[in-house]
């Protein structure tokens, strides 16, 4: 008779075991629908989103000076460079001062892996050090040894492809994501 209560007493536990599980669930995927409008609030709206990308038609920069523009509430530089500022940034690709190494090819190279146009450099106007605006070329101002950009708030010196060579920045001038849609127009975001 003792094999039967055992047998009876087993079925019970897992019966038991089986609705807590079932029960255990359903809260969970309460909860989970609960939460979801909570977390969806905090995504970006549609207006911000529209904004998250810009197209520039480069036709507007023309060849030795560059455009200021605003992407995503930051200023951006993107300089049409001449031949000579070009070899002078693949010179300096060697040099032994350079505090953050990259080579003018990757600092040109689009979002999609591809090496871009090396005449257009594009990258965010804010010094590395402590975010002021660097003064860059056919702007007033002291352009630095290196005939790229100067950061007049504590003196930083950037080359000709945005490299750090000089002062308390740390790093380069930063390059967003970007693609060229056509010959023209670039997609920055």
């Amino acid at each position: 008779m003792s094999d039967n209560t055992t047998t009876k007493d087993e079925g019970l536990v897992n019966r038991r075991d089986a609705l807590h599980l079932a029960s255990g669930a359903v809260a969970l995927g309460g909860a989970a629908m609960a939460a979801w409008p909570l977390i969806h609030q905090m995504n970006p709206s549609a207006d911000t989103l529209a904004l998250s990308s810009i197209e520039f038609d480069l036709t507007a920069v023309p060849e030795g000076s560059q455009a200021k523009i605003l992407w995503r509430g930051q200023p951006m530089f993107i300089r049409h460079r001449t031949a000579a500022e070009i070899a002078q940034a693949k010179k300096d690709d060697k040099a032994t001062d350079l505090k953050d190494p990259e080579t003018d090819a990757k600092r040109i190279t689009q979002s999609n892996g591809k090496v871009g146009k090396e005449e257009y450099l594009i990258m965010l106007a804010a010094c590395t050090h402590l975010g002021c605006i660097p003064v860059g070329v056919n702007e007033s101002g002291y352009l630095g040894e290196y005939g790229g950009w100067f950061c007049p708030c504590h003196g930083s010196q950037y080359d000709t492809a945005g490299r750090i060579r000089k002062g308390p920045a740390p790093k380069n001038l930063v390059i967003p994501p970007y693609l060229y849609t056509s010959d023209t127009i670039v997609k920055i975001g």
